[in-house]
């Protein structure tokens, strides 16, 4: 077997800025057995599933949500998922300077699409609510960042937001 990491060095792979499909083992297993047949891209209700980085499959959050399906595991003849009744993911939105209501704006378009409630307004004396992000909720759904009108709103795995 090969050192990953030695590879990525060499090859200038990173990990990728978009997160892999839910309930994925590990980006080592999906990059050495992911096939690049595209049944997922197919399966996808909400279409998020797109080509990234050498055919691979990513999420692209701009295009919807993830409703947790399933149907990207179905579809798939690789074994590169773990069980559907585990966490997803450790995917979570984060929210920047960038924010309308940052800005004096009136904007809660983030806080509507949440069907968790993982984004809340807290009120503010003279002043435009803003957001508070509570991660413990958030699921990584990613409905949020479709509809923010300036892009404030980034989805992160873990171990990017760790770097």
């Amino acid at each position: 077997m090969f050192d990953r990491g030695r590879r990525n060095l060499l090859s200038r792979r990173r990990t990728p800025a978009l997160p892999r499909m839910p309930w994925l083992v590990d980006e080592d297993t999906f990059v050495d057995n992911c096939t690049r047949c595209n049944k997922c891209l197919s399966a996808c209700e909400t279409k998020i599933i797109v080509k990234g980085d050498g055919g691979f499959p990513t999420i692209d959050f701009n295009q919807g949500e993830c409703t947790f399906c399933t149907q990207c595991v179905d579809a798939c003849p690789e074994p590169l998922f773990r069980s559907t009744t585990e966490a997803a993911w450790d995917v979570k939105a984060r929210i920047n300077q960038q924010c309308l209501a940052q800005s004096n704006v009136e904007c809660r378009s983030c806080g509507d699409m949440c069907e968790v409630q993982a984004i809340r307004f807290k009120l503010q004396a003279g002043g435009v609510a803003q957001p508070e992000l509570e991660l413990d909720l958030c699921n990584g759904c990613g409905a949020c960042v479709a509809t923010c009108p300036t892009s404030a709103i980034t989805m992160v795995t873990r171990k990017l937001e760790e770097k």
